[in-house]
């Protein structure tokens, strides 16, 4: 439970779900957690969340599609913490029920400039300030999505697979920096984002989900918190490069 003691996490999207199940993971290992997203109300309610369980949190409001917030963002917490030891790139948007001819083009810019080009922002910036220091983790979040074609999910399918190429490449170019770059994948969780595309893709959404899944059950937020923290932690040290499915099967037919 001390993984993380006298370290430094950044969580994007920690607000709600996974992110604010990663933040709460890496509270309870020791680490001081920066809890980022655009909304500043579930931020607190997540710092509150760790504050009552010991744990120790600060929320930063902070758009990941803007350059400038994302570089303030790490300034920010380079400043008051002293460092940055590993960065979890949670923050996304769902983008799902319909055809790839049924979405505008503003939908999918904005699907694509925070699912793809947030999580490019903020490795930019995180890796910056590992490269200056001695180092550090990083995990993103993609999908089952970057890994297997997704009915009726074309633009989300495109930015999550473009985030399992931004990771492997990023590992490659920073291996010897000792900079550590993984993914996670995760299937159908039980998160606010899948109750929206449960919504999205109507009374079928269940029979869909669970007809891929082998274990026939939804995932919990916590589930992958925990293998996130496991690649950010040192116990994966010789790991890099690498697209983790916490799936329950899905993406192994």
């Amino acid at each position: 439970m001390n993984r993380f003691i006298d370290k430094v996490a950044l969580v994007t999207g920690a607000g709600t779900g996974i992110g604010r199940a990663t933040a709460c993971a890496f509270a309870r290992e020791g680490a001081t957690v920066a809890l980022a997203g655009r909304r500043l109300e579930p931020l607190q309610e997540t710092a509150a969340l760790i504050a009552a369980n010991g744990g120790k949190a600060e929320a930063i409001q902070a758009d990941i599609t803007s350059e400038e917030a994302v570089a303030r963002l790490i300034d920010t917490i380079v400043d008051r913490y002293g460092g940055l030891h590993t960065a979890c790139n949670n923050a996304g948007v769902p983008g799902s029920g319909q055809p790839i001819d049924g979405y505008e083009l503003d939908q999918w810019r904005t699907i694509i400039d925070t699912n793809l080009q947030g999580v490019w922002l903020s490795m930019k910036h995180e890796i910056r300030h590992m490269r200056s220091y001695s180092g550090g983790s990083i995990v993103n979040v993609s999908s089952i999505a970057g890994v297997v074609g997704y009915h009726n999910a074309a633009p989300y399918s495109a930015a999550k697979h473009g985030v399992i190429g931004l990771t492997r490449t990023a590992a490659i170019d920073h291996a010897t920096e000792g900079i550590r770059v993984n993914a996670v994948c995760p299937g159908p969780i039980l998160t606010p984002m899948l109750a929206e595309a449960r919504a999205a893709r109507g009374p079928a959404a269940d029979d869909f989900y669970l007809s891929h899944i082998p274990m026939q059950r939804l995932g919990k937020p916590d589930e992958v918190a925990k293998a996130v923290v496991w690649l950010a932690s040192n116990e994966s040290s010789y790991v890099t490069g690498q697209s983790l499915a916490v799936d329950g099967g899905w993406t192994a037919q």
